[in-house]
C-alpha cells in the first residue's frame, strides 16, 4: 500500500468529516478510502479515528498524526512545484479578488497576457470593494489599496495612487472654486462610502494637517459612480488618480487646492503565506509586479 495515499486519504477524511465526503474529494470509492485508513491504522498499531454511527472524531494520536501528515503532504506538493518551476509549467485554478474599479480599468487588460503565458492556469476573478478574508473565503491572492497592507498577510507593493480633490469646470463656474479645505463645507460633495474617515476629509497643507467635516449630497460605495457624478457637474469628489487621471489630463476634471494634499495609498498584492506557495501564485505575483512597474495613471494624473 502507498503510504502517501494512505496519509492523503486519512487527511481527506478529517477534512470532509466522513468517508463519503473524502471519497468524493479524492475521486475514489468509499471502500478504497476506508481501506486506506484501515491499513494505516493497522500498520501504525494505533486507532486514529473514533467511528460512531453519527460522527467521526480524532483520537489524541490521530490529532497529532494528522498534523504531521499535512506537513509531509505539503512538502511533497512544494517539491513538485519546484520541479515544475524549473520546467516552466504551472497549472490549476487561481482565485483572485480585487477592487471593482481598479480591476476593470487596470487588471482586466492584463488577464489575457497571463493566460497566454500560462494556458494551464484557470483564472477565477472576483471584483469587490469589500475587504475579503482570503483564507476563510478561499482566495489565493488579492489586490488591495490601502495605507498599509494587513500584517497577517504577505504583501508586495505594485504601485501607489494619489487621492485627488477635483470637480468639473462646469460645476466650478456655477458654484465657485474653493481655495481652502474649510470652504468644502459649503459645497456640493460626492462622498465615497469606504473611506476610512468617511465624511471627515483630511489634508496636509502649508499650515499643517487640516480636517474638514463634509456633508455629501450623495454617497456611493463605488469610485466610478463618484467620477460620473463629478463629470455631470454635480459636485466635488475625492478619488484616486488611477480613476480620474485621464480626466485631469483632458481637463474634464480640475484638481482643486493642489497645495493641500490628501493621502497617498499603496497598491499591494497580498497572499496568505510564503510557505508552500503554489507556483501559479508565485507566477501571478511576479507578473503583476512587472506589469505595474510604470503605472499609466501616474503619468496621466501628474
Amino acid at each position: 500500500m502507498d503510504k502517501v495515499q494512505e496519509m492523503a486519504s486519512f487527511v481527506a477524511v478529517v477534512d470532509a468529516g466522513s468517508f463519503v465526503g473524502a471519497a468524493e474529494a479524492l475521486g475514489l470509492s468509499k471502500a478504497a478510502v476506508s481501506r486506506h485508513v484501515g491499513e494505516l491504522e493497522k500498520r501504525l498499531g494505533v486507532r486514529l479515528l473514533q467511528r460512531t454511527t453519527r460522527r467521526l472524531s480524532l483520537t489524541a494520536e490521530g490529532q497529532q498524526f494528522q498534523l504531521r501528515c499535512r506537513d509531509l503532504l505539503a512538502a511533497i506538493n512544494e517539491a513538485e512545484s519546484e520541479l515544475s518551476s524549473r520546467s516552466g509549467e504551472t497549472h490549476g485554478q487561481l482565485r483572485i479578488n480585487a477592487p471593482l474599479t481598479f480591476g476593470v480599468l487596470h487588471l482586466a487588460p492584463l488577464w489575457g497576457r497571463f493566460a497566454q503565458a500560462h494556458p494551464r492556469v484557470a483564472l477565477d476573478i472576483t471584483l469587490s470593494d469589500r475587504m475579503v478574508d482570503l483564507v476563510d473565503e478561499g482566495y489565493d491572492l488579492a489586490v488591495r489599496i490601502s495605507t498599509l497592507p494587513s500584517s497577517n498577510l504577505v504583501s508586495r507593493r505594485l504601485a501607489t495612487t494619489r487621492i485627488v480633490l477635483c470637480a468639473s469646470p462646469g460645476y466650478l463656474a456655477e458654484h465657485g472654486t474653493p481655495v481652502h479645505p474649510h470652504e468644502l463645507a459649503a459645497h456640493r460633495i460626492i462622498g465615497y462610502s469606504y473611506w476610512a474617515t468617511r465624511d471627515a476629509w483630511q489634508f496636509d497643507g502649508p499650515e499643517g494637517p487640516v480636517t474638514v467635516r463634509i456633508r455629501p449630497i450623495l454617497h456611493a460605495n463605488n469610485g466610478d459612480t463618484c467620477r460620473a457624478a463629478a463629470l455631470d457637474h454635480q459636485g466635488v469628489i475625492l478619488q484616486p488618480d488611477f480613476i480620474v487621471g485621464d480626466d485631469l489630463r483632458s481637463g474634464a476634471l480640475v484638481e482643486l487646492m493642489p497645495e493641500y494634499r490628501s493621502i497617498e495609498l499603496g497598491i499591494h498584492v497580498v497572499y496568505p503565506t510564503r510557505k508552500q506557495l503554489p507556483l501559479r501564485v508565485r507566477r501571478m505575483v511576479d507578473f503583476l509586479v512587472e506589469a505595474f512597474a510604470h503605472p499609466s495613471w501616474v503619468q496621466a494624473g501628474r
